[in-house]
């Protein structure tokens, strides 16, 4: 593909896609107009705050790369990883084009700083394959993560910002399965091994405390919502607590009884207050890229 947006246009039944580099053109293809009567600085973080979840949640499952319990599953995680990174590609894309900054995806991802970052903090918490995490919290997360995008997706369908739209109807069909491959691993660890429940559990109570901040509206939220190009998250409560609600069910778990992490003074992931590991996140993410700034391959 020549650019980040052919994707968007092709007609294909494939349920999994990434993009390549190094695109010369933005939107090929995709009515890139601005729906009348939408503040453009508004949309522009709205893209932000939705690419950068997915852009910081695919570095996460990155991690597993070669590490993951089993052959099959590393692979799975990797694939995954990838439709969220193309998520995020398309999404900078549009924040970049929107914003009029003469940004683009990439100055987006690799040059701004932490607290320029608008993404949960669920999606930036060390899960991974070292200290902070293991294999049963990673799956933990990615049913929590993959039940909120998915049912976010499939109300942007109906955005009427025709990109929005576009990348929306694309990702229903990558997240959907993100979700039935974190609910078949939460049966089949909650169903093992002593052990392999134990740890299913206390993946589940290491996640649960960031659930609510996926919920909470923003004020840039309410405002892409109020003019129809974006979604309320508080809206999609109801969809994630029957989803999560059916799983744990056929797991035979209980929902945590866990504390909340408090938002600092009322601001979280949406307005850049993160956890001490989004810094060491993006400083592995972002080395090469600042470190030799301009170079192009």
């Amino acid at each position: 593909m020549d650019n980040a947006y052919d994707g968007l246009t092709e007609d294909s039944e494939e349920k999994h896609w990434a993009f390549g580099t190094g695109f010369s053109t933005a939107l090929a293809g995709v009515d890139r107009a601005v729906p009348s009567g939408v503040d453009h600085d508004v949309l522009a973080v709205y893209c932000l705050m939705l690419g950068d979840d997915a852009l910081i949640y695919s570095q996460r499952l990155a991690e597993w790369c070669s590490r993951a319990p089993e052959l099959e599953e590393d692979v799975a995680l990797a694939n995954i990883a990838l439709d969220l990174l193309g998520q995020a590609r398309l999404l900078l894309t549009r924040a970049a084009e929107v914003e009029g900054a003469d940004r683009d995806e990439d100055a987006l991802a690799y040059l701004r700083d932490e607290h320029e970052f608008r993404n949960v903090r669920l999606a930036e918490i060390d899960c991974g394959p070292g200290p902070g995490g293991d294999f049963a919290t990673t799956i933990a997360r990615l049913l929590v993560m993959s039940t909120h995008r998915l049912a976010l997706l499939q109300r942007l369908t109906g955005s009427l910002d025709p990109v929005l739209a576009a990348i929306a109807a694309k990702g229903v069909k990558e997240v959907a399965y993100h979700r039935d491959h974190a609910a078949q691993w939460v049966l089949r660890l909650a169903g093992g091994t002593e052990y392999s429940r134990e740890r299913m559990v206390a993946g589940l109570e290491r996640v649960w405390p960031f659930t609510d901040e996926l919920f909470a509206t923003h004020a840039v939220e309410a405002a892409v919502a109020e003019a129809g190009v974006g979604v309320d998250p508080a809206t999609l409560r109801a969809e994630f607590d029957e989803v999560l609600d059916t799983v744990l069910r056929a797991a035979d778990l209980d929902r945590p009884d866990v504390r909340q992490v408090a938002a600092l003074a009322g601001r979280a992931g949406r307005d850049g207050v993160h956890t001490e590991a989004l810094g060491f996140l993006l400083a592995e993410m972002q080395y090469v890229a600042r470190s030799m700034p301009g170079a192009v391959w």
